[in-house]
Order: C-alpha cells, then structure tokens, then sequence
C-alpha cells in the first residue's frame, strides 16, 4: 500500500518517526514534506498536496500531522474529495474508513506519543471501507455536499 504522510514543524519529529517505522514494515511511503524543520512553516501548505495526491490517486491513503491536528483537519476538508478527521483514539482510525470512507488521517504530533500515533496509523491503514447501503447512502450526501 502507498501511502502519502506530511507534517508541519510541530508534527516533523513524529512525522519522522512513522515514516521510519512504516517503512521497516514494508509500506511504500510518500513523504510529502516538510522534509527539513522550519520552525515557521505553515500546515496548509504541507496539507494540501498530500491532499491532491489522495484525490489524484498517487496514493491510497495519508496521515497528515500538526501540532493538534487541528489545523491539518481543517486545511485538507477544504479540498474537493478529501475526507479528513482528527483521530485521537484506534475506533475512530478504523471505523472513519469503515463507515465514512476517510482517506486522511490527521493526527497531533504535540498531544499524542510515538506508541499511539503508530497504533493509530495501524488500524487506520488496515481499515476497509463497508460500502455497505447505509454507509453509502450517507458517503453520497457527503459527496452531494461538495457539489454545492
């Protein structure tokens, strides 16, 4: 599986961090920047092309990273085709994919540790979407949403 990760300069040690650690596990990962520390970089301008990349299909799913997660959730929503949620515990990591299709995770590199942000990411990127009828019937007026 391909997957995209960016993080601003509060996310980039925990950025570094899940990439060393995807990575080891087998996972192709596209890293999006920053790729260097930038203690005024801004997380807009990290979020979206790791935003455009899900929606283009470049990769399958991405985690993006901000001091809250906050900022990264609210930037990434702005993006046409882009669901994106702040995850702070495993059942939302899955059941966002499961139910509501997200395919981008955003997470606080500030306000969770190492251990959990890899657990996070785990079930996040095992997680399938159902698509099952009631789940795709809300999915579409998500979708109808952005039409208007």
């Amino acid at each position: 599986m391909k997957i995209g990760i960016a993080a601003d300069h509060a996310g980039f040690d925990q950025k570094q961090s899940l990439v060393k650690q995807l990575q080891s596990e087998g996972y192709e990962i596209v890293d999006y920047g920053a790729h260097e520390y930038d203690a005024v970089d801004d997380y807009p301008d990290i979020v979206v092309p790791l935003a455009k990349a899900i929606v283009d299909g470049e990769v399958e799913k991405g985690i993006a990273v901000c001091g809250s997660g906050v900022g990264v959730s609210v930037a990434a929503n702005k993006i046409k085709g882009i669901r994106a949620a702040l995850i702070t515990e495993s059942y939302s990591a899955h059941q966002g994919v499961e139910h509501d299709d997200m395919n981008l995770m955003c997470i606080g590199g500030r306000v969770l540790g190492a251990s959990l942000i890899t657990e996070l990411a785990h079930a996040f990127i095992n997680a399938k979407y159902d698509g099952g009828e009631r789940f795709q019937r809300r999915l579409d007026k998500v979708l109808a949403l952005e039409k208007n």
